[in-house]
């Protein structure tokens, strides 16, 4: 293997626009109750007929960017990727390399479950080329895990962090929070705890219960699945005073890092860059003459090879965004970074803002205090440039998003 790119992420993020590459294994050992991913439970699956397939949907997607791009990242998710065979993992990183060629420093991620035997498996990933793991630990509290379906303990997952760490110097852990009757004493020592084991990169995320997952219709028959908004909110709060503190703050809602240890490949995502994305069920989004090109895949994993082998490709929609459309993801996406975004970036793209952008709604959220604007947006009238301002989210602001874009967007 020749892709080895030790702890990537403490190097500079490369200086030209990043293409990604996400490759998404659709198979779990269980479906959690929380989770409306695309995901499905399967004990045959055939790896040798997904490597394959894989690497003819990456020849396709190739093709249908304007120009070629090397790659910046590329981002094993699913499901549960450490459940891939390794020959499955290395064969798409070298065909990857072939076709694209790596930029410098290339960050190579891959999600992992906290068991032993997913563990172990990781040091076969390390060889095969992945640099960095993102593991689902989700919780330091067995009372937690036992709650959210999870087949780890608290113990188990310390161990397999262990475990991953003798190979890994570029490592992320996922915690969950705001479950029922979860006091902010609790979350308080949990994520002191998390932050004692000293790793660089922490994705926080608070429990929302999406429609169509278990956890939905157990709510639906009236139990108590999360915090209210008013107690996750202040949740919210020790999460960012905790990691601040620890040297880790917040660069996007959920996911905190120390300098240098962003995540190359999902700030693809929340900077309207471009990816291409392979396998069942996963998206593309890529810039074509002046076009925002999105592309999603069958979901079905039979479906889905049973295109390929007939087309060469599992195209399921292939869409044309328009200005706004554009403009739409470029705030949604921005707003969730803590650094936001320039409206400049986004009138070159997107033309005159006077088309996509609500200044009457801009100026509302502001004196909310939910969006901060520089320069001072009292100043702004009708010769003012809008491409000179600057927004982001408040930390007040970052709970309310959907609310935001609501009155920013025409």
């Amino acid at each position: 293997m020749h892709h080895q790119t030790k702890a990537a992420s403490s190097l500079a993020p490369p200086p030209v626009s990043p293409l990604g590459l996400y490759v998404h294994w659709p198979f779990c050992k269980a479906k959690c109750p929380y989770c409306d991913f695309n995901s499905h439970v399967s004990n045959d699956i055939d790896a040798d007929a997904f490597l394959a397939a894989y690497l003819t949907e990456m020849t396709y997607m190739a093709d249908q960017l304007e120009q070629p791009a090397s790659l910046s990242s590329i981002f094993f998710g699913g499901g549960t990727p450490s459940l891939m065979p390794a020959f499955v993992v290395e064969g798409i990183i070298d065909k990857a390399a072939a076709i694209f060629g790596f930029m410098p420093a290339i960050e190579i991620s891959a999600e992992a479950n906290p068991t032993s035997v997913e563990a172990s498996k990781m040091l076969d990933f390390h060889h095969a080329g992945v640099n960095r793991i993102s593991m689902g630990v989700q919780s330091l509290r067995d009372d937690t895990l036992a709650f959210l379906g999870r087949e780890h303990s608290a113990d188990e997952a310390r161990k397999a962090l262990t475990t991953v760490r003798t190979a890994f110097d570029n490592m992320s852990i996922d915690l969950m929070y705001a479950t029922p009757n979860q006091t902010p004493a609790d979350w308080h020592d949990e994520l002191s705890t998390a932050l004692a084991l000293g790793l660089d990169h922490l994705s926080l995320y608070q429990l929302t219960i999406e429609s169509g997952t278990h956890f939905y219709t157990r709510q639906r028959r009236g139990e108590v699945m999360a915090l209210d908004d008013d107690h996750a909110a202040t949740l919210f709060d020790i999460t960012r005073m905790l990691t601040r503190d620890a040297g880790l703050p917040a660069y996007e809602i959920s996911n905190h890092a120390k300098d240098g240890y962003e995540c190359r490949h999902n700030l693809i995502y929340w900077q309207s860059g471009n990816w291409l994305g392979i396998g069942p069920g996963a998206h593309s989004r890529f810039t074509q003459q002046d076009h925002r090109i999105g592309i999603s895949t069958r979901r079905s994993p039979a479906g889905w090879l049973a295109a390929i082998a007939k087309d060469g490709h599992a195209t399921d929609t292939l869409v044309t965004d328009g200005k706004n459309d554009w403009a739409a993801e470029m705030l949604m996406m921005g707003l969730r970074l803590t650094s936001g975004l320039s409206l400049a970036r986004l009138s070159a793209a997107c033309g005159p803002y006077h088309n996509w952008l609500d200044i009457e709604g801009l100026r509302k959220c502001h004196d909310a205090g939910w969006l901060l604007v520089t320069p001072d947006i009292t100043a702004i009238n009708a010769d003012t440039d809008i491409a000179n301002l600057h927004i982001r989210a408040s930390d007040a602001g970052a709970i309310r998003l959907n609310h935001i874009l609501a009155e920013l967007i025409l």
